[in-house]
C-alpha cells in the first residue's frame, strides 16, 4: 500500500507495468515472437488528472485504512470467485482477496484518471483488467482457500488430480473446459439426417433429408462462419437450428467449411468467397432447380454472405431472394474490444508474417476470444481443472468452442485490413473481390438482421449497423444474451426475450428507444418472417442431390467437419 508521498511515483510504476504488460498481452494476443516488439500505446507522455489523482489517492488510503483496522477478516463481498464459506473462514485468504480487490478497483480508477484519447483508455482498461484476472489470489493454491481446503479433505488426492488435468491439457494444447471424451462430431453432436452432396477443396454442402411431406420450392443455404465450425447450428435435436428450418418445411442445405491444412495455406479471401458461398449457391440451384434461393450467414459468415451477394449483383446476377444476418458485421466501425488489438503495425505485422501464406493457427484464435471474457473463459477452468482437480462436466457448447479451426493466411490479412482496419466493405467500389468491385448499395433484397444485447464480439450497435447500407426492406431483431447463447435459443426452452422495431433509424440506441420487448426466443419471428419468402409449397424430394451429376458423397455431418486444427 502506498503512502500519500508515493502516489506520484506510483502512477509512473502504473505507466511503465502497463505499457510492459500491453506488450505481453499483444504478443500473446496476436502470436508475436520474441523477438518483435509491438510499440507501447501509452508512450512516455501518459499523464494523469491531478484532481482525479488526488481523489482516489485519499479513497484508497480510507479504504486501506478500514481494512487495515479490522486485521485479518477482510470480505471480499461481491465476487463469486470469493463467495465459498472456506474464503470466509480463512482469515489470511480474505484479507488477501479484500486487498486484491482494493488494488484492482484503484488501478481502474488510475485508467480514469489518465489523460488519455478514448483508444488509449480503452487498451488501458483492458491491460488492466487482463492483470486482475491473472493475479487474483483465487489462482494460486498459496491463496485458495477452497482449493486449500478441498486438499485437506481429499488427503491430497484433490492436488494429484490436478497434476493429471494440467498434463492432460499440456499434450492436448488447450485448457479443457468440459469433458471432451463425451463428445464425438456425428454421434451426439451434430446428428441431423442428412448427406454430402457437393465438396470441393474449401467446402463440403450437405442437404439435409426433409421431416415434412411438403417444402417450400425456394431452398435455403446457411453459411456458417469458417472461423469455427457449422455444428454449433446443428448440437443437439432439441437446440439445433438445422433441425428447426427442416421442421418449418425448407430444403436446407448447410456449407462445411474444411479446416485448412498447409495445403490451404495460400488461400485468399477471394478463393473464400468464389469456392464458398458462390460455388454453393450455384450447387443449391443446380439441385433444386429454383432459379433463387434464401440463406443465412452467421458471424463471419454473414461477412462473407453479403460479400457474395455484392459481386454477383456486380455481375447483373441475383439469385439470393432474401438474407438472414445473424451477428455479422458488413460496418466495422464498432467492432468492440476487438478494436484495441488492430492499427497499421499489427495489420502489416500480420501482412509480412503471413500475407503471402502460411497459417494463423486455430488455438491462437481460441486464445484471443477466450481471454476476451478470462475470468468466465480462462481462469475458471485453470482453478477448477489444476487447484482443485475437478473434471469439468460434460457441455456441448463448450466442446464445440474447443474444436478450433485454422484460417489461410492470406485470406486473414485481407479480412484484417479490409473489414477490420479499413471498414472497406461499406465504402462502395473500394474492395475488388473475384474481380468484381464491392457495392452493398446493389444488395437490394429483403434482408432479417439480428444481433444479440451482450455479444463481445460482434457488438450490437456493429451488427444494427448494417441496415444503413442494405437497400431492401429490412427487419431488425435484437435478442437477450451473448454472440452464441442469444442465437441459439429454441422457442421450447422458453428462455430469455427477444425486441422487435418497425422503424429503422441512424443508430441501434435510437432503434431501442422505440423498440419493444417481446418474451422467449427470436426464432418465432424470424420463421414468421421467412415464410412469405419461400413460396409455394411443393412435394419433398425423395434423395439426395439430384441424377448423377450430384450423387451423396457421404452421410452428414461429412468428413471436414472433424478434422481437427
Amino acid at each position: 500500500m502506498h503512502s500519500e508521498a508515493d502516489w506520484p511515483a506510483a502512477a509512473r510504476q502504473f505507466q511503465q507495468q502497463l505499457g510492459e504488460g500491453w506488450t505481453q498481452a499483444m504478443k500473446s494476443f496476436s502470436g508475436l515472437g520474441a523477438s518483435a516488439q509491438p510499440a507501447n500505446p501509452f508512450g512516455p507522455a501518459l499523464t494523469f488528472s491531478p484532481e482525479k489523482l488526488a481523489a482516489l489517492q485519499k479513497a484508497y488510503l480510507q479504504e486501506a485504512a478500514e481494512l487495515w483496522n479490522h486485521g485479518l477478516s477482510g470480505v471480499a463481498a461481491g465476487d463469486k470467485r470469493f463467495a465459498s464459506e472456506a474464503w470466509g473462514t480463512n482469515p489470511v485468504a480474505a484479507f488477501s482477496a479484500a486487498t486484491y480487490l482494493l488494488n484492482g478497483r484503484t488501478m481502474l480508477g488510475l485508467v480514469e484518471a489518465a489523460e488519455a484519447d478514448a483508444k488509449t483508455k480503452k487498451r488501458l482498461r483492458f491491460a488492466v483488467e487482463q492483470w486482475m484476472a491473472a493475479t487474483a489470489p483465487s489462482n494460486f493454491m498459496a491463496l485458495n482457500a477452497e482449493a486449500q481446503k478441498k486438499a485437506i479433505e481429499t488427503r491430497g488426492e484433490s492436488i494429484a488430480k490436478g497434476i493429471q488435468n494440467l498434463l492432460h491439457d499440456l499434450r492436448q494444447g488447450h485448457v479443457s473446459m468440459t469433458d471432451e471424451t463425451q463428445f464425438e462430431v456425428g454421434r451426439n453432436v451434430a446428428t441431423t439426417e442428412g448427406a454430402v452432396v457437393f465438396q470441393n477443396a474449401l467446402i463440403q454442402l450437405i442437404e439435409y433429408k426433409p421431416t415434412t411431406a411438403k417444402v417450400f420450392e425456394r431452398p435455403f443455404l446457411v453459411v456458417p462462419p469458417c472461423i469455427n465450425k457449422f455444428y454449433i447450428l446443428d448440437l443437439q435435436p432439441e437446440n439445433s437450428l438445422v433441425k428447426y428450418l427442416v421442421d418449418q418445411g425448407h430444403r436446407t442445405f448447410v456449407v462445411s467449411w474444411r479446416n485448412p491444412d498447409d495445403a490451404l495455406g495460400e488461400s485468399t479471401w477471394d478463393d473464400y468467397v468464389g469456392h464458398g458461398p458462390i460455388e454453393a449457391i450455384r450447387v443449391v440451384q443446380e439441385i433444386t432447380g429454383a432459379p433463387t434461393i434464401n440463406a443465412l450467414g452467421f458471424c463471419v459468415g454473414g461477412t462473407l454472405l453479403g460479400t457474395t451477394m455484392a459481386v454477383l449483383a456486380a455481375r447483373g446476377e441475383k439469385p439470393v431472394a432474401s438474407a438472414t444476418f445473424l451477428t455479422s458485421l458488413l460496418d466495422f466501425a464498432e467492432t468492440g474490444v476487438l478494436d484495441l488489438f488492430i492499427d497499421e503495425n499489427f495489420v502489416k505485422f500480420r501482412e509480412m508474417q503471413m500475407g503471402k501464406g502460411g497459417l494463423l493457427k486455430g488455438q491462437e484464435l481460441a486464445s484471443t476470444f477466450s481471454f476476451l471474457r478470462p475470468n468466465d473463459l480462462v481462469w475458471n477452468y485453470v482453478v477448477g481443472n489444476y487447484l482443485k482437480g475437478e473434471t469439468p462436466p460434460p457441455f456441448d457448447l463448450l466442446y464445440w468452442n474447443s474444436d478450433s479451426t485454422n484460417l489461410p493466411g492470406p485470406m486473414y490479412a485481407w479480412y484484417l485490413r479490409n473489414t477490420y482496419f479499413e471498414n472497406n466493405l461499406v465504402k462502395p467500389g473500394k474492395c475488388t473481390v473475384c474481380g468484381e468491385k464491392v457495392d452493398l448499395r446493389k444488395v437490394d433484397v429483403p434482408v432479417y438482421v439480428y444481433g444479440s444485447r451482450e455479444d463481445h464480439i460482434v457488438p450490437i450497435g456493429g451488427a444494427y449497423a448494417s441496415v444503413n447500407h442494405l437497400p431492401g426492406r429490412k427487419r431488425f431483431v435484437m435478442g437477450a444474451s451473448g454472440h452464441i447463447a442469444g442465437v441459439i435459443n429454441p422457442p421450447a426452452k422458453n428462455k430469455r426475450s427477444y425486441w422487435t422495431g418497425d422503424k429503422l433509424p441512424r443508430t441501434h440506441a435510437e432503434w431501442l428507444q422505440g423498440a419493444t420487448e417481446h418474451p422467449g426466443s427470436w426464432w418465432t419471428d424470424w420463421a414468421a418472417w421467412l415464410k412469405p419468402h419461400g413460396g409455394k409449397q411443393v412435394a419433398a424430394p425423395r434423395r439426395y442431390g439430384k441424377g448423377t451429376a450430384y450423387q451423396p458423397i457421404e452421410p452428414a455431418p461429412g468428413s471436414y467437419v472433424k478434422a481437427r486444427a
